[in-house]
């Protein structure tokens, strides 16, 4: 989960509504320019966090407090093969995408056991296989997987609060086509993405969040008990055309 200061206590995004978020992100893009297969691949950034499942693991810091995503370094292999395997019952071409995301944040993993290594080539495999039998070239499959890493990395500087203030840019990263992308919140809250790359020229997205008053728990049954119980909000961001 990602996990927010807030004045008042926590704000917390589950990493599935993150997700989510970056489907809509990317269900905006423009339709021209939009990577082969766009509704699979809008379905592949929908569904590749739902191995986060934060009402199952410990989700606490040693003081107590909320687990931010990116202090839980504790996936198995074999949660990560069972993630790729569920995938593919949604078809070759969403497990291919999440097939390309586990291999984008575990390849640097790559040598510290045998088993981590034979799981990086088994995933490398799954890849090409799929690829043959999608009639699909590598370079397009690339391009799809920066597609969906570009919805996914806006979405996390959305939900991380990481837009910077005094209307300063903020580079996202490099699109399908090789370009680079800036984000840019303008002083009246509205946010600017350049170059534009959208259908419309404004529309607005939404992600779900809970609200904690209290600090610090107990026990991970204590925090998950409060966020059960926890306020729900929208964060609502409308992207306007320059």
């Amino acid at each position: 989960m990602i996990v927010n200061q807030h004045q008042k206590g926590w704000e917390i995004i589950y990493h599935r509504a993150h997700a989510l978020l970056a489907a809509q992100l990317a269900g905006q893009w423009r339709r021209k320019d939009s990577p082969p297969r766009l509704y699979e691949t809008v379905a592949a950034i929908s569904h590749h966090d739902d191995l986060e499942r934060e009402w199952e693991s410990d989700q606490l810091t040693p003081a107590g407090a909320p687990l931010d995503f990116t202090l839980n370094t504790e996936t198995s292999i074999k949660q990560l093969r069972e993630h790729v395997k569920n995938a593919l019952y949604r078809g070759r071409w969403v497990a291919m995408l999440i097939s390309m995301h586990i291999s984008f944040l575990t390849e640097g993993k790559r040598g510290e056991s045998e088993e981590m290594d034979s799981f990086l080539d088994e995933q490398l495999e799954h890849q090409k296989r799929w690829r043959q039998e999608l009639g699909l070239t590598k370079k397009d499959a690339d391009a799809a997987y920066a597609f969906m890493g570009w919805c996914d990395r806006l979405s996390l500087i959305l939900c991380q609060r990481h837009l910077p203030a005094g209307e300063r840019a903020l580079e996202i990263t490099t699109g399908p086509s090789g370009k680079r992308y800036d984000v840019t919140e303008r002083s009246d809250g509205r946010v600017i993405v350049t170059p534009w790359p959208f259908e419309d020229d404004e529309f607005t997205v939404n992600v779900e969040v809970s609200y904690l008053d209290q600090v610090k728990f107990d026990s991970n049954t204590a925090l998950t008990e409060a966020l059960q119980a926890a306020p729900r909000d929208l964060l609502e961001w409308t992207f306007v055309k320059s």
